[in-house]
Protein backbone atom coordinates (compact mmCIF):
# COMPACT_ATOMS: atom_id res chain seq x y z
CA UNK A 1 0.00 0.00 0.00
CA UNK A 2 1.21 3.20 -0.87
CA UNK A 3 1.50 5.84 1.66
CA UNK A 4 2.30 9.81 0.61
CA UNK A 5 2.98 12.21 3.30
CA UNK A 6 3.59 15.86 2.04
CA UNK A 7 5.84 17.64 4.20
CA UNK A 8 7.53 21.01 4.85
CA UNK A 9 8.90 22.88 7.69
CA UNK A 10 7.38 26.14 6.67
CA UNK A 11 3.99 27.50 5.94
CA UNK A 12 2.74 29.00 3.23
CA UNK A 13 3.56 26.62 0.46
CA UNK A 14 0.06 25.15 -0.33
CA UNK A 15 0.88 22.08 1.09
CA UNK A 16 -2.13 20.85 2.62
CA UNK A 17 -4.14 22.59 -1.31
CA UNK A 18 -1.30 19.90 -3.10
CA UNK A 19 -2.06 16.82 -0.79
CA UNK A 20 -5.98 17.60 -0.60
CA UNK A 21 -5.67 17.52 -4.42
CA UNK A 22 -3.52 14.83 -5.24
CA UNK A 23 -5.67 12.53 -2.66
CA UNK A 24 -8.81 13.61 -4.76
CA UNK A 25 -6.92 13.08 -8.11
CA UNK A 26 -6.12 9.53 -6.84
CA UNK A 27 -9.75 8.29 -6.11
CA UNK A 28 -11.02 9.47 -9.43
CA UNK A 29 -8.18 9.15 -12.31
CA UNK A 30 -6.79 5.57 -10.52
CA UNK A 31 -10.33 4.68 -9.36
CA UNK A 32 -8.28 4.08 -5.98
CA UNK A 33 -10.03 3.33 -2.11
CA UNK A 34 -8.12 6.83 -0.59
CA UNK A 35 -7.99 7.89 2.83
CA UNK A 36 -6.58 11.60 3.66
CA UNK A 37 -5.28 11.44 6.95
CA UNK A 38 -4.65 15.24 8.51
CA UNK A 39 -2.78 15.84 11.64
CA UNK A 40 -2.43 19.41 11.86
CA UNK A 41 -4.60 21.76 14.44
CA UNK A 42 -5.67 23.68 11.90
CA UNK A 43 -7.79 20.95 10.42
CA UNK A 44 -7.57 22.55 7.08
CA UNK A 45 -7.36 19.02 5.29
CA UNK A 46 -11.17 18.01 6.03
CA UNK A 47 -12.02 22.03 6.11
CA UNK A 48 -11.66 22.62 2.39
CA UNK A 49 -13.52 19.20 1.66
CA UNK A 50 -16.70 20.91 3.34
CA UNK A 51 -16.20 19.27 6.40
CA UNK A 52 -16.92 21.39 9.60
CA UNK A 53 -13.81 19.68 11.78
CA UNK A 54 -14.65 21.78 14.93
CA UNK A 55 -17.77 19.69 15.26
CA UNK A 56 -16.29 16.15 14.81
CA UNK A 57 -15.71 13.88 16.98
CA UNK A 58 -14.17 11.33 17.62
CA UNK A 59 -11.05 12.86 15.09
CA UNK A 60 -7.28 11.76 14.39
CA UNK A 61 -6.56 12.81 17.80
CA UNK A 62 -8.76 10.07 19.12
CA UNK A 63 -7.55 7.43 16.64
CA UNK A 64 -3.98 7.91 17.95
CA UNK A 65 -4.73 7.65 21.27
CA UNK A 66 -7.63 5.27 22.29
CA UNK A 67 -7.12 2.04 21.13
CA UNK A 68 -10.90 1.47 21.10
CA UNK A 69 -11.74 3.85 18.12
CA UNK A 70 -11.91 2.04 15.17
CA UNK A 71 -11.13 3.61 11.56
CA UNK A 72 -15.30 3.67 10.87
CA UNK A 73 -15.36 6.25 13.53
CA UNK A 74 -13.08 8.79 12.04
CA UNK A 75 -13.56 8.17 8.46
CA UNK A 76 -15.92 10.86 6.29
CA UNK A 77 -16.76 10.28 3.19
CA UNK A 78 -16.75 13.32 0.48
CA UNK A 79 -18.28 14.66 -2.53
CA UNK A 80 -15.03 13.20 -4.48
CA UNK A 81 -15.74 9.14 -5.26
CA UNK A 82 -13.67 6.85 -3.51
CA UNK A 83 -12.17 9.70 -0.77
CA UNK A 84 -12.73 9.76 2.42
CA UNK A 85 -11.12 11.56 5.29
CA UNK A 86 -9.64 11.63 8.80
CA UNK A 87 -9.75 14.93 9.80
CA UNK A 88 -8.19 16.66 12.66
CA UNK A 89 -8.44 19.77 15.23
CA UNK A 90 -7.13 22.04 17.87
CA UNK A 91 -7.13 18.71 20.15
CA UNK A 92 -3.86 17.83 18.18
CA UNK A 93 -2.02 20.21 20.15
CA UNK A 94 -1.81 17.74 22.96
CA UNK A 95 -0.66 14.45 21.35
CA UNK A 96 3.33 14.49 22.44
CA UNK A 97 1.59 15.12 26.04
CA UNK A 98 -1.03 12.05 25.28
CA UNK A 99 1.45 9.74 23.93
CA UNK A 100 4.97 10.78 24.66
CA UNK A 101 7.89 11.49 22.85
CA UNK A 102 9.26 7.66 22.68
CA UNK A 103 9.56 5.76 19.44
CA UNK A 104 7.11 3.57 20.41
CA UNK A 105 4.93 7.52 20.01
CA UNK A 106 6.10 7.71 16.81
CA UNK A 107 5.20 4.41 15.89
CA UNK A 108 1.58 4.95 16.49
CA UNK A 109 0.08 6.54 13.69
CA UNK A 110 1.83 3.10 11.28
CA UNK A 111 0.08 1.04 13.41
CA UNK A 112 -3.07 2.23 13.55
CA UNK A 113 -3.00 2.10 9.64
CA UNK A 114 -1.96 -1.23 9.22
CA UNK A 115 -4.95 -2.40 11.87
CA UNK A 116 -7.22 -1.46 8.73
CA UNK A 117 -4.95 -1.84 5.91
CA UNK A 118 -7.49 -3.60 4.17
CA UNK A 119 -9.47 -0.55 4.18
CA UNK A 120 -7.86 1.35 2.01
CA UNK A 121 -5.37 1.36 -1.07
CA UNK A 122 -4.06 4.48 -0.58
CA UNK A 123 -3.39 6.73 2.19
CA UNK A 124 -2.23 10.36 1.76
CA UNK A 125 -0.75 12.07 5.05
CA UNK A 126 -1.23 15.80 5.96
CA UNK A 127 0.52 17.64 8.18
CA UNK A 128 1.98 20.90 10.13
CA UNK A 129 4.18 22.75 9.15
CA UNK A 130 6.79 22.15 11.61
CA UNK A 131 9.13 19.19 13.49
CA UNK A 132 7.57 17.53 16.18
CA UNK A 133 5.70 14.01 16.86
CA UNK A 134 2.99 14.23 14.18
CA UNK A 135 5.63 14.83 11.79
CA UNK A 136 7.79 12.34 12.48
CA UNK A 137 4.71 9.93 12.70
CA UNK A 138 3.88 10.79 9.65
CA UNK A 139 7.00 9.94 7.72
CA UNK A 140 7.10 6.78 9.92
CA UNK A 141 4.08 5.50 8.54
CA UNK A 142 4.78 6.85 5.30
CA UNK A 143 6.13 5.09 2.14
CA UNK A 144 7.09 8.29 0.36
CA UNK A 145 7.16 11.43 0.74
CA UNK A 146 6.40 14.77 -1.22
CA UNK A 147 7.91 17.97 -0.50
CA UNK A 148 6.03 20.97 -1.94
CA UNK A 149 8.77 24.08 -1.73
CA UNK A 150 7.84 27.46 -2.65
CA UNK A 151 10.43 29.16 -5.09
CA UNK A 152 11.55 31.99 -3.06
CA UNK A 153 15.72 32.32 -1.56
CA UNK A 154 15.51 30.04 1.38
CA UNK A 155 13.42 27.42 -0.33
CA UNK A 156 16.78 25.04 -0.81
CA UNK A 157 17.87 25.77 2.38
CA UNK A 158 14.47 24.36 3.97
CA UNK A 159 14.13 21.48 1.21
CA UNK A 160 17.72 20.47 2.37
CA UNK A 161 16.20 20.01 6.21
CA UNK A 162 12.97 18.12 5.01
CA UNK A 163 15.43 15.73 3.34
CA UNK A 164 17.86 15.49 5.95
CA UNK A 165 14.92 15.14 8.60
CA UNK A 166 13.45 12.08 6.33
CA UNK A 167 16.81 10.50 6.19
CA UNK A 168 17.64 10.55 10.04
CA UNK A 169 13.70 9.13 10.75
CA UNK A 170 14.64 6.73 7.98
CA UNK A 171 17.32 5.40 10.13
CA UNK A 172 16.25 5.84 13.65
CA UNK A 173 12.62 3.58 12.40
CA UNK A 174 14.65 1.35 10.40
CA UNK A 175 12.96 2.76 7.11
CA UNK A 176 15.83 2.23 4.46
CA UNK A 177 13.16 2.78 1.44
CA UNK A 178 11.44 6.04 2.78
CA UNK A 179 13.35 8.95 1.02
CA UNK A 180 11.53 12.16 -0.86
CA UNK A 181 9.82 10.90 -4.33
CA UNK A 182 8.25 14.28 -5.46
CA UNK A 183 9.60 18.24 -5.15
CA UNK A 184 6.76 20.24 -6.41
CA UNK A 185 7.63 23.93 -7.21
CA UNK A 186 4.78 26.03 -5.21
CA UNK A 187 3.56 29.30 -6.42
CA UNK A 188 5.63 29.69 -9.54
CA UNK A 189 5.95 32.59 -11.38
CA UNK A 190 8.28 33.91 -14.23
CA UNK A 191 10.79 35.22 -12.32
CA UNK A 192 14.77 34.85 -12.45
CA UNK A 193 14.90 34.09 -8.90
CA UNK A 194 11.82 31.70 -9.31
CA UNK A 195 13.56 29.63 -12.17
CA UNK A 196 16.99 29.53 -10.91
CA UNK A 197 15.38 28.25 -7.10
CA UNK A 198 13.54 25.49 -9.76
CA UNK A 199 16.75 25.05 -11.52
CA UNK A 200 18.82 23.84 -8.88
CA UNK A 201 16.17 22.05 -7.26
CA UNK A 202 16.08 19.53 -10.82
CA UNK A 203 20.31 19.88 -10.30
CA UNK A 204 19.77 18.47 -6.28
CA UNK A 205 17.03 16.36 -6.67
CA UNK A 206 17.35 15.05 -10.39
CA UNK A 207 14.41 13.50 -12.01
CA UNK A 208 12.26 14.03 -9.00
CA UNK A 209 10.78 17.70 -10.00
CA UNK A 210 7.33 17.71 -10.73
CA UNK A 211 5.90 20.63 -13.05
CA UNK A 212 5.58 23.88 -11.17
CA UNK A 213 2.10 24.84 -9.46
CA UNK A 214 1.53 28.92 -10.05
CA UNK A 215 -0.54 30.99 -7.89
CA UNK A 216 -4.28 30.89 -9.31
CA UNK A 217 -7.71 32.32 -8.15
CA UNK A 218 -9.50 29.17 -9.29
CA UNK A 219 -7.83 26.77 -7.25
CA UNK A 220 -8.31 29.57 -3.99
CA UNK A 221 -11.74 30.09 -4.77
CA UNK A 222 -12.33 26.18 -4.58
CA UNK A 223 -11.15 25.82 -1.53
CA UNK A 224 -13.39 28.59 0.07
CA UNK A 225 -16.41 26.70 -1.57
CA UNK A 226 -15.35 23.09 -0.10
CA UNK A 227 -14.86 21.80 -3.53
CA UNK A 228 -11.48 20.60 -5.60
CA UNK A 229 -11.01 22.75 -8.25
CA UNK A 230 -12.25 20.24 -10.63
CA UNK A 231 -15.54 20.50 -9.30
CA UNK A 232 -15.72 24.12 -9.10
CA UNK A 233 -13.92 25.37 -12.20
CA UNK A 234 -12.90 22.00 -14.31
CA UNK A 235 -12.12 23.68 -17.37
CA UNK A 236 -10.04 27.06 -15.46
CA UNK A 237 -6.03 26.90 -15.89
CA UNK A 238 -5.35 25.82 -12.22
CA UNK A 239 -7.76 22.52 -12.94
CA UNK A 240 -5.01 22.09 -15.74
CA UNK A 241 -1.82 23.08 -13.31
CA UNK A 242 -3.16 20.50 -10.58
CA UNK A 243 -3.77 17.40 -13.11
CA UNK A 244 -0.06 17.85 -14.41
CA UNK A 245 1.46 17.75 -10.62
CA UNK A 246 -0.95 14.99 -9.18
CA UNK A 247 -0.25 13.02 -12.57
CA UNK A 248 3.69 13.34 -11.81
CA UNK A 249 3.58 12.95 -8.11
CA UNK A 250 1.65 9.54 -8.69
CA UNK A 251 4.55 8.60 -11.42
CA UNK A 252 7.39 9.17 -9.37
CA UNK A 253 6.20 7.67 -6.20
CA UNK A 254 5.41 4.90 -8.53
CA UNK A 255 9.12 4.15 -9.56
CA UNK A 256 9.48 2.02 -6.65
CA UNK A 257 12.75 4.46 -5.31
CA UNK A 258 14.67 4.30 -8.04
CA UNK A 259 17.76 7.27 -9.16
CA UNK A 260 20.26 8.24 -7.81
CA UNK A 261 19.40 9.32 -4.22
CA UNK A 262 20.82 12.87 -4.41
CA UNK A 263 19.72 15.53 -2.58
CA UNK A 264 20.67 18.94 -0.84
CA UNK A 265 23.29 18.74 1.24
CA UNK A 266 24.32 20.25 4.68
CA UNK A 267 25.93 23.24 4.08
CA UNK A 268 24.02 23.81 0.19
CA UNK A 269 23.06 27.67 -0.06
CA UNK A 270 20.20 28.64 -2.10
CA UNK A 271 20.82 30.85 -5.28
CA UNK A 272 21.78 34.35 -4.77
Amino acid sequence: MRRIAFVNEKGGTGKTTLAVHVAAWIARAQKLRVLLVDLDTQGHAGKTLGLDVREIHPNVFDFLTDPSIGLAQVRHATEVPGLSVVPAYKQMAGLAAALGTSSAAAERLRERLDQFASEQDVVVLDGPPSLGLSVTAMLVAATEVVVPVALTYLALDGCAEVARTVERVAEEHHRPGLRVTAVVPMMHRRTALAEAVRERLEAYFPGRVTPPLGINVAIDEAQSHGKTVWDYAPRSRGAQMMTAVAESVWALGGRGGDGDGAGPQPGDAPPG
